[in-house]
């Protein structure tokens, strides 16, 4: 299993990947599953600005197309293209496709600023009264 400092360092390769040519901010992520593999994405803009897709689904979409089903962690790391990096959270959509795959109590979210500074979540604690597969199991 990767640390979770190659994890931060994978989302960091990922972010200079993104394409946001119109916002100039880019953002990275490195989604770990339950069995060690991993997964990246990057942001991608789109000129039309709806069809853009963010970093943290852009990971999720590619690692469920490859049939993984079980996520462990993700770590984020975002900036404008001539700004220091800062903490970048995930927005309310990337959090909702967390919670349509994860354990929102288990699933861990590492909020990068630098290779060496990050700060972790829990799901649970970046969505509160989460909606999810379990309200339409009812």
């Amino acid at each position: 299993m990767i640390s979770d400092r190659e994890l931060v360092k994978m989302a960091i390769d990922a972010k200079n990947k993104s394409y946001s040519p119109y916002s100039g901010f880019r953002v990275g992520a490195a989604l770990l599953t339950s069995n060690g593999a991993t997964y990246t994405g990057c942001n991608i803009e789109s000129a039309s600005y709806s069809p853009t897709n963010c970093a943290e689904r852009t990971a999720f979409f590619k690692a469920v197309s490859e049939g993984e089903r079980d996520f462990n962690t993700i770590a984020i790391a975002g900036s404008l293209l001539e700004e220091t990096a800062d903490y970048c959270y995930p927005c309310g959509v990337c959090r909702q496709v967390m919670a349509e795959f994860c354990a929102v109590k288990d699933f861990r979210i590492l909020i990068a600023k630098s290779d060496d500074e990050w700060l972790e979540y829990s799901l649970e604690q970046l969505l509160p009264f989460s909606f999810g597969p379990k309200d339409l199991n009812k």
